[in-house]
């Protein structure tokens, strides 16, 4: 299985990086736009998370296998981008969840989905990225056993797994 870059892929057909990238680009954005949203709830977060994931293919430091659906591969690649993101955010964060309570009411949706958030960043980096592939991007659990290389029941019982631990986090 051969993997390529970009740059390496438009020096062989004679194209320029631009040529390409601005191509990849038009094909791809839109996906990577909306799993961001979907992973981080904010316009602006998103649109940080699609400039660095195109950043780092621009910058030649990532790779493509051409054997898999580069469509999912790049929704992949935002997921873990919006992970990144909100880990990098709650690490940061110095007020707790206790005086987001001022502001909404425990029961209103911004602020269960802030909850939500802030339990998927706590979770091992790829049973979160599982969990929003199969709950917010909608993959099936055969297509998550098939990009990550396990069994499907595993699939069904990390789930099973993922969503006791988030039930915990997010019991009040």
């Amino acid at each position: 299985m051969k993997v390529v870059s970009i740059a390496a892929a438009a020096a062989h057909q004679g194209r320029s990086i631009t040529d390409d990238f601005h191509e990849f680009y038009q094909l791809y954005s839109e996906p990577v736009y909306r799993t961001a949203l979907r992973v981080t709830g904010n316009p602006e977060d998103a649109e940080d998370v699609l400039h660095n994931v195109f950043l780092r293919f621009l910058n030649r430091r990532v790779t493509l296998d051409p054997s898999r659906s580069p469509k999912a591969y790049m929704r992949r690649v935002a997921t873990n981008a919006s992970i990144d993101l909100l880990r990098r955010r709650a690490a940061k964060r110095e007020t707790d969840l206790e005086e987001g309570r001022d502001k909404s009411t425990p029961r209103s949706s911004p602020f269960l989905k802030e909850m939500l958030r802030r339990a998927l960043a706590k979770l091992a980096p790829q049973d979160a990225e599982i969990f929003v592939l199969c709950y917010l991007e909608g993959y099936t659990y055969e297509e998550l056993a098939g990009q990550f290389g396990i069994e499907r029941g595993t699939i069904a019982s990390r789930l099973h797994r993922i969503r006791a631990v988030l039930k915990k986090e997010l019991s009040l």
